[in-house]
């Protein structure tokens, strides 16, 4: 693909210090917000944290000139109208975080969109010449599904993935539901922001950067990935119930304990995973035990467990793995599992158009680029299935992600910044309006 010829073009070929400084000192302001002492954040979806975080970055959009609304989810939204009644381009990720997460992930993808479109929309004014669409930042609403379940929640119901009302009912560990979470800090919309909310406003295409929570990049010594496929994922939900007894009195043989049952499909998914291989990754990230006491036989286990994999076979094929192993747990610990809820995210491909516009803006500003998978989930996955998108990825030292040491570079976060200009401004000119005519 060649760069477009227009007064518009390479909009951020030159290196800039002292926007990136302005970069860097917004990134300052925000990564305060739920700091932790170890250096990362905690800002679960719909806290008071999170409420703090979504009102710096509020005033943050409306001090260059954005309007600020929210949608019935909860999505948050920057806007900046060059044409009225023009599709919009959208950029973003999410702010919430996981328990003593990283400063990171999500966050970063946030602030490099805005700082991108208001870049974009400094350039319009100082030339005169604005993009043919408008352009509109978000931080999407409980990515992380730590707090309410699943993940991935407000990109879902926006895409149509997840229905609305179902959602807002759904209740975090202490009853609380989405509703009255998100109307506790005021971020509760009352119509949609975009399609049914008002016809107006239709969406073109939309980019996302994220840190690449993996270590392709930093261990091949490139700039950024090119994200071209994401991994499948089956997430699920069980209640393994037994019946509560005295630790003491209960004789070995008579204890149905859930624990154990429990105990048995965790060890279950790391077997499986070292039986498949390297082309599936295995996990149970939360236990709730009851009654959680010393002195008792645990009655009920609620479990969170995932399988993942790029192989849509394989990942079938563990499957039937895990639930024949879940059958063999529930005799051998007298117990019975409930499958409470299953999530299924397939594996699917980026649109090569929005792949090859990243490449081609990366050759440009001089980056080394090369496309990565992306074993995690993101908003962009949803996104994808609705409108063409560009995945974007920079370096994670070590890949460490979801954690209070997960760290990337000033350097890497400004390089991922033009690199998101740029390919935004190509997007606002139609660069990927191709790949909308396939879709449609």
């Amino acid at each position: 693909m060649t760069a477009r010829a227009n007064e518009f073009d390479n909009l951020r070929i030159t290196l800039d210090p002292a926007r990136d400084r302005e970069f860097l000192d917004s990134w300052a302001e925000l990564e305060v917000i739920g700091a932790t002492p170890a250096g990362g954040v905690e800002r679960q979806a719909a806290t008071v944290e999170d409420g703090q975080m979504r009102d710096w970055f509020s005033r943050w959009l409306r001090e260059r000139g954005f309007t600020v609304e929210v949608d019935r989810i909860g999505n948050l939204f920057g806007l900046l109208e060059f044409h009225p009644g023009a599709p919009y381009v959208l950029v973003g990720s999410h702010l919430d975080s996981q328990p003593r997460g990283g400063r990171f992930d999500g966050a970063y993808g946030v602030l490099a969109g805005a700082v991108a479109a208001d870049r974009i929309r400094r350039q319009a004014a100082d030339s005169g010449v604005t993009p043919r669409y408008n352009i509109a930042v978000v931080d999407w609403f409980n990515e992380e599904g730590s707090r309410f379940k699943p993940s991935l929640m407000g990109s879902a119901v926006f895409t149509g993935a997840s229905d609305l009302e179902d959602t807002l009912n759904i209740t975090d560990q202490d009853g609380v539901t989405v509703r009255e979470a998100l109307t506790v800090i005021d971020s509760i919309g009352e119509r949609d922001v975009f399609g049914a909310g008002d016809g107006t406003r239709r969406l073109a295409a939309y980019a996302e950067i994220h840190i690449e929570q993996g270590r392709e990049l930093e261990k091949n010594n490139f700039a950024i990935g090119l994200v071209d496929r994401t991994w499948a994922a089956n997430k699920y939900e069980l209640n393994v119930i037994g019946a509560q007894g005295h630790t003491g009195a209960t004789a070995i043989d008579d204890r149905q304990d859930a624990l154990l049952g429990a105990a048995l499909i965790v060890v279950a998914l790391r077997d499986i995973a070292d039986e498949f291989g390297e082309e599936l990754h295995t996990s149970c990230g939360q236990l709730t035990v009851l009654p959680n006491s010393p002195v008792v036989v645990p009655r009920e286990v609620h479990m969170h467990l995932d399988l993942r994999s790029d192989n849509d076979q394989l990942l079938a094929a563990a499957d039937a793995a895990l639930r024949k192993r879940i059958a063999e747990a529930e005799i051998r610990a007298k117990v019975e599992v409930e499958h409470r809820k299953a999530h299924v995210w397939p594996g699917h491909h980026y649109q090569p158009q929005g792949v090859e516009l990243a490449r081609a803006v990366a050759d440009d500003l001089g980056l080394t680029s090369m496309l990565v998978r992306t074993r995690a989930g993101h908003d962009s996955t949803n996104m994808k299935e609705v409108v063409p998108s560009v995945m974007l990825f920079v370096p994670s030292v070590e890949g460490i992600s979801h954690s209070e040491a997960e760290y990337t570079s000033d350097e890497d976060m400004c390089t991922g910044v033009d690199l998101l200009t740029e390919t935004l401004a190509r997007m606002l000119d139609g660069a990927l309006d191709s790949a909308i005519t396939e879709r449609a």
